[in-house]
């Protein structure tokens, strides 16, 4: 019998707003929708972009999060984002972990990091 292996991880962020958080994540952050699903009106979204993938569930009292994307080009994707309307939490800069990151948040309140590693 072989080893179980996990694949991959798709936080579910709590939200508000279908529609917003679907516009955020397609306009803003570039990812594509996977599915949307959960009754009439529809109460959760999964979305993609390359090896990534994200839930968002609509909650009557949503509790924001904080999650970690590792992303090639750093600049250019943070550049991208922020020129598209994220609210920069924290700028892009070099940290003292190794990692050349900042924070953004959606209009929700979870805050998403975008980091890559200063040496690869």
């Amino acid at each position: 019998m072989s080893e179980p292996k996990l694949t991959a991880i798709a936080p579910i962020l709590q939200i508000a707003d279908l529609d917003r958080s679907i516009d955020f994540w397609k306009r803003v952050m570039a990812f594509e929708v996977a599915w949307i699903a959960g009754g009439e009106p529809p109460n959760i979204a999964s979305f993609c972009r390359d090896q990534i993938y994200l839930m968002v569930r609509v909650e009557k009292a949503p509790r924001p999060c904080d999650i970690y994307i590792e992303i090639e080009s750093i600049d250019d994707y943070f550049r991208q984002v922020s020129e598209a309307g994220a609210k920069v939490v924290h700028p892009l800069a070099n940290r003292d972990y190794g990692m050349r990151d900042g924070r953004v948040e959606d209009p929700d309140g979870n805050q998403i990091s975008l980091g890559e590693a200063l040496e690869k």
